[in-house]
């Protein structure tokens, strides 16, 4: 056994673990990572966010999903194989992950592989697969960064084959011709839209009345709509009470009597945060009820030296908004100058169209009383989407009626994850609705959808007057 000392150690390499090691090698400190892993990068890189872009940029490219507009409905497209994604997905992978030891390299941060556990507050164990004891590391402070997994309940028969998370469901050896998605939020509805772009038929199966409950409702019927148009079958208000894998198809039986077959099963209720192996019992912290670690507002657990950053300690689970939690963690253990995580921030969900949004939806500011109005541009509106062979879409902006502050930005639409940071900006800088209106956009620019929502919004304004 090996014995280190560091003044920082962060478990986890994703992307709060990279972010909070880099900040704290960045003003001096030495740092180690622990990851279980034999390279940096978490699930981030090798199962999750970057695998599950690049799968859908893949998607879009090869099947020409783009160019449908413009050669008609009865156009034969390419038949994309997983053999040609998963080479698209695996250079990419291989790419980032050379960054990433680049980065660490560069920066002077050590990298330790292994699974971490507690032995107490100021001294972490490191073991090998077989449980073998590698290393024994004694710090100041310590940063968990052990991100999710998806949750698998016992009662599923998970088989990487047939039964399937969103990990496993990479593996898979051929597009399905059919898919059953258990669940409605951002992971079932980003891969329900990347099969059935692909041409397997895809029903999602939720127990709330529409996808992605948690979006603006009516970004959430356009989505819905789009993703119809394009062969995906949505059945709200059904509960699953029977899951099964019949001879080499999934079956699933509901609540209300009914039942559904297809050739694979993605299950996609929730994660779970990466904590049973750390021993938590041996420094004095304690999960909530969800299993996820509470921490403050400075990511501190309730042993002061110990930080919780990432999907680890709940919503929201992004990558943007791990990667900001690590660095500002960092910089608290580190004694330097820092400030509370941002009150807005984007959220962006890769379906296809894909979708963004940042600031207030309509229902909360109906819920509060607010008095408030909509600007709206739809992408058949906007030169630039019927270029890029797109129509499908929306930007709608929601603002105060009496000040004209904007309130909310929500997009729907191709480039939806890029163009939302100009309303991130303006709801920043509790702009009102008239910064879109007298600046002058690049044209033909999706961006010029923020004018043509502002032009609409205020004009219902003066009509009221």
């Amino acid at each position: 056994m090996e014995n280190f000392t560091a003044d920082i150690v962060i478990i986890g390499s994703g992307p709060s673990g990279q972010k909070a090691a880099i900040q704290a090698t960045k003003l001096g400190k030495k740092v180690i990572v622990v990851e279980r892993e034999a390279a940096p990068g978490g699930a981030c890189l090798f199962s999750g966010t970057i695998p599950s872009k690049t799968f859908r940029e893949a998607v879009v490219d090869l099947t020409r999903f783009y160019e449908r507009q413009f050669e008609g409905s009865d156009q034969i497209f390419p038949k994309v194989t997983i053999d040609e994604l998963n080479k698209r997905l695996n250079s990419v992978i291989f790419e980032e992950r050379n960054i990433i030891v680049r980065q660490f390299k560069k920066n002077n941060i050590q990298f330790i592989q292994g699974s971490a556990r507690f032995e107490n507050q100021n001294t972490l164990i490191v073991v090998d697969s077989d449980f073998r004891l590698k290393y024994q590391i004694k710090a100041d402070y310590f940063i968990i960064a052990t991100g999710s997994n998806p949750r698998n309940p016992s009662d599923v028969p998970f088989d990487r084959e047939v039964i399937l998370d969103s990990t496993t469901l990479l593996g898979i050896g051929k597009v399905p011709k059919s898919m059953i998605v258990l669940g409605g939020g951002v992971i079932g509805s980003e891969y329900a839209s990347f099969f059935s772009a692909l041409g397997t038929e895809v029903t999602v199966i939720d127990r709330k009345e529409h996808m992605l409950p948690m979006l603006d409702a009516e970004i959430g019927i356009h989505l819905q709509t789009a993703l119809t148009d394009i062969g995906l079958k949505f059945k709200g208000k059904k509960e699953p009470i029977e899951i099964a894998r019949h001879e080499n198809h999934a079956y699933v039986r509901f609540k209300d009597g009914t039942a559904l077959e297809a050739d694979v099963l993605l299950y996609a209720l929730g994660r779970t945060a990466n904590v049973e192996a750390l021993h938590l019992e041996n420094t004095g912290i304690k999960v909530d009820p969800k299993g996820y670690i509470p921490v403050n507002a400075l990511f501190q657990t309730n042993i002061p030296h110990i930080y919780a950053v990432g999907d680890v300690i709940g919503g929201p689970c992004l990558a943007s908004t791990s990667m900001e939690q690590g660095r500002l963690a960092a910089r608290h253990a580190c004694g330097v100058q820092t400030h509370h995580f941002p009150t807005f921030y984007p959220i962006g969900i890769y379906t296809i169209p894909e979708i963004s949004s940042c600031g207030y939806t309509e229902e909360e500011l109906k819920s509060w009383g607010f008095h408030y109005e909509v600007g709206r541009a739809h992408f058949y509106e906007i030169a630039r989407s019927h270029i890029a062979g797109s129509s499908s879409g929306l930007f709608k902006i929601l603002f105060h009626s009496e000040t004209l502050e904007i309130l909310g930005i929500h997009v729907i639409g191709r480039n939806a994850t890029e163009v939302v940071h100009i309303g991130q900006m303006a709801i920043s800088l509790r702009a009102h609705l008239d910064y879109f209106i007298d600046h002058v956009f690049n044209y033909p620019t999706y961006a010029e959808g923020y004018r043509i929502a502002a032009l609409n919004g205020v004009n219902k304004i003066k009509f009221k007057k």
